[in-house]
């Protein structure tokens, strides 16, 4: 099913885009307010998910790197098996692949994956996210969809 790369690619290039926009056209930390409860706030993730290690003192870009790399990999064997009628699961992972490329690419280049995207409700703040981060979120959420039976069909005999 490496038909769906066109997603994987669709998804790196929006994410590409959209943060070099984002860091070419504002600066750091600095918010735009787009509605009551979602601005564009710029910032730099040297951790994971949540900002998980940022903190940890830099070899956390390699290990973070590594890991996307070796699970792209993985993803990328997953979906060339992957038959004609799993067409649900080839979306998803071709999401999850374009996502973790996507970061991954701003981790070689920068030391850090560039996240924009802030929602919130009052005081309270969803930790910054990016287009990236949107794909595997939206791949992940399929892959469970898959798992419960949604786009199930009979495989041909």
């Amino acid at each position: 099913m490496l038909k769906w790369l066109w997603l994987s690619l669709l998804a790196v290039i929006l994410d590409q885009a959209s943060k070099l926009a984002v860091a070419g056209s504002m600066q750091l930390f600095e918010s735009i307010e787009i509605m009551p409860f979602f601005r564009l706030t710029y910032v730099h993730n040297t951790g994971a998910a949540f900002s998980f290690l940022s903190e940890a003192g830099g070899w956390q870009r390699w290990f973070f790197a590594g890991l996307a790399v070796a699970i792209s990999a993985v993803i990328a064997v997953w979906l060339a098996r992957l038959k004609k009628h799993e067409t649900l699961l080839a979306v998803a992972l071709a999401l999850v692949l374009g996502g973790a490329v996507g970061n991954l690419i701003d981790r070689l280049a920068y030391g850090y994956v560039i996240d924009f995207l802030d929602v919130y409700y009052e005081s309270w703040h969803w930790p910054a996210f990016n287009i990236a981060d949107s794909a595997i979120t939206l791949g992940v959420m399929l892959m469970l969809a898959e798992s419960f039976g949604l786009g199930h069909s009979k495989e041909p005999v």
